[in-house]
């Protein structure tokens, strides 16, 4: 079995040295760059605006794989995709239309990622299956970095799985939120073939992420 991708958030990094932590990420073996958006309505929280990704966009080479926890999401597709967005992630709770925004991130050039909250039905990933590139399902309530693992979130993880495989789909089946060397490799044996981690990589500063990326891939 190949090693999952590692995505590490950068929610949990040195805000004020971004371009350094984005580049120290590349360096440290990390697979993609994960960019939490939050708009403090759809979330309680406000962190990351599409000039911000256009910044750090020269800092590595590393794909952008962009959670869009904005509502509504629609008129923000544009500019994630322009600042340098390779994956856009929406929740089906963000907009009127899941079909039509997966549509068109995928006019964009950019790959299309539906998000499940733990309260969201799977069954909508039936329905769309056909325009997804990535599924996430989230293991804690979106909105905050350094939340506690959600252990149910194994068993939806299993059930996305299963739908994805039955559809023939190439998508990849990320999970955020709590990840951690010793649930890493809970969640691929379930059936995800990305880790997001935010706390778990940046522990310890840059010196360590090389070997915080190395332990999630070893125990995954």
């Amino acid at each position: 079995m190949a090693a999952p991708l590692i995505c590490p958030s950068i929610l949990a990094s040195d805000f004020a040295r971004l371009g350094e932590e984005v580049a120290a990420l590349e360096r440290a073996g990390a697979d993609w760059v994960h960019v939490d958006v939050m708009d403090g309505h759809f979330v309680p929280n406000l962190t990351i605006g599409p000039d911000v990704v256009k910044a750090l966009r020269p800092h590595t080479s590393l794909p952008f794989d962009v959670h869009l926890m904005v509502a509504p999401v629609d008129p923000w597709l544009e500019a994630y995709r322009a600042a340098g967005a390779d994956v856009l992630s929406v929740h089906p709770e963000s907009g009127p239309h899941l079909h039509r925004t997966l549509g068109r991130i995928r006019d964009l050039g950019a790959k299309a990622g539906v998000v499940f909250n733990p309260g969201t039905p799977l069954s909508i990933l039936e329905e769309v299956v056909d325009l997804v590139d990535l599924v996430l399902i989230m293991s804690v309530n979106p909105g905050f970095g350094g939340q506690k693992f959600i252990d149910s979130a194994l068993n939806k993880i299993g059930r996305a799985r299963a739908i994805l495989d039955a559809a023939g789909s190439p998508a990849h089946l990320q999970v955020d939120g709590g990840v951690v060397a010793a649930n890493a490799g809970a969640c691929v044996a379930a059936g995800a073939d990305a880790l997001v981690a935010g706390s778990f990589v940046f522990k310890g500063g840059p010196d360590a992420y090389a070997a915080n990326i190395a332990a999630l891939k070893s125990a995954a």
